[in-house]
């Protein structure tokens, strides 16, 4: 859905450059002067157009093309089989060739492009990190990396954009493509929603000094196609979503943000957020290196109960923040998770993840280290 269809026979506008000969007109040749043979045009090397013929005209701003003594020939819309024949009749009708000497030739020589800008911040990873498994850490990436490609006609798509600059996202980006139009007034609109939207919050905060402020409004111009939806869910894109115009922005956030950090009894750290699939309580646990069968050293009163075998910690804290820099705590109980997978909550970014043991499990393991460390050398020396 990224990409779009190509039409069977290529449709002309505007940019196009095409091959025309007509003999003794384009060029003008004497009546007892050889005809002059047309010129032979080999494409690029990327480009898979055939060798074309003739003399370069390109199609105007409006569609139209300009030829030798006759009025300008609107094309736009147009396949080069119906050029060819519009080409025909004119010089016909003009009374410049008969119609048994008009055979004009007409072949494309080069195909319109498009300029699109594509700034991409998923450049942190290079293939061998994703492979060998290596945790992306904030910091790591490399930053943006910004190019303007060419796309031909009926490749100026979402898809190609994303061939010819390094592919689909990798891992380190979000899991979605945003298109900025061009447009003018697109650039207006946007402004002045964000200046109507600080006005409003300033006359609120004359009455509140203390409201917290909103987020900026989305931008209703910029499209989002997302690259990853949930089961059952059909994709709301259209096949003019994925159109591109010179000067679009085709921009691939990167997803640096999208992390949580762990504390506690967990090793302390901060660990990105998997892009392609949910992650729950348990498996941040062992994203961290703390599955829930290990035994945690230290905290608490453990007193070497850990060594022993001692029970493991049993409750954990999700610390999630709200707007206005709140804060609220999610208790989680690993022995009801490990059992029912609905006592799981899904970890989202920014969320801190604090294991501690239950009261009882701090007394049982305070006893059972006590009676390690001091009743196993009563029992010898008695």
């Amino acid at each position: 859905m990224l990409s779009q269809e190509a039409p069977r026979n290529y449709i002309l506008d505007s940019n196009d450059v095409l091959g025309v000969y007509i003999e003794g007109v384009l060029p003008f040749n004497a009546p007892d002067v050889t005809p002059q043979l047309p010129p032979v045009h080999f494409p690029d090397a990327d480009s898979t157009l055939p060798p074309s013929i003739g003399f370069p005209i390109a199609v105007a701003e409006d569609g139209t093309i300009s030829l030798p003594l006759v009025e300008p020939i609107d094309v736009r819309g147009m396949t080069i089989d119906q050029v060819r024949e519009l080409i025909r009749q004119a010089y016909i009708k003009a009374e410049i060739l008969k119609n048994e000497k008009a055979r004009p030739v007409v072949t494309l020589i080069k195909e319109r492009t498009y300029d699109v800008i594509v700034v991409r911040q998923d450049q942190g990873l290079t293939t061998n990190d994703v492979n060998s498994g290596s945790q992306v850490e904030r910091g790591s990436f490399r930053g943006a990396s910004g190019s303007i490609v060419k796309l031909p006609a009926y490749q100026n798509d979402v898809l190609h954009a994303l061939m010819e600059t390094g592919g689909l996202p990798g891992v380190t980006a979000k899991n979605e493509v945003k298109i900025l139009r061009a447009s003018q007034a697109d650039k207006r609109k946007r402004m002045e929603i964000i200046a109507q939207h600080y006005r409003e919050f300033e006359e609120q905060r004359r009455l509140n000094p203390c409201l917290c402020p909103p987020a900026p409004p989305e931008d209703d111009s910029a499209i989002r196609i997302p690259l990853r939806i949930p089961p059952g869910v059909v994709p709301d894109i259209s096949p003019k979503d994925v159109l591109l115009k010179s000067g679009d922005i085709v921009y691939i956030e990167s997803r640096d943000r999208e992390v949580f950090y762990t504390g506690g009894l967990l090793p302390g750290g901060e660990h990105p957020l998997p892009r392609d699939y949910d992650l729950d309580v348990l498996g941040a646990m062992a994203i961290a290196g703390t599955g829930l069968g290990a035994q945690v050293g230290g905290g608490g009163g453990g007193l070497g109960a850990s060594s022993v075998g001692g029970v493991p910690p049993g409750r954990l804290y999700i610390l999630r923040k709200t707007p206005c820099e709140g804060q609220v705590a999610i208790e989680v109980d690993l022995a009801a998770a490990t059992n029912d997978p609905r006592q799981r909550p899904l970890v989202q970014a920014g969320d801190i993840l604090i294991l501690q043991y239950k009261c009882e499990e701090e007394i049982l393991n305070f006893g059972l280290g006590t009676f390690f460390t001091y009743g196993i050398r009563e029992l010898l020396n008695n």
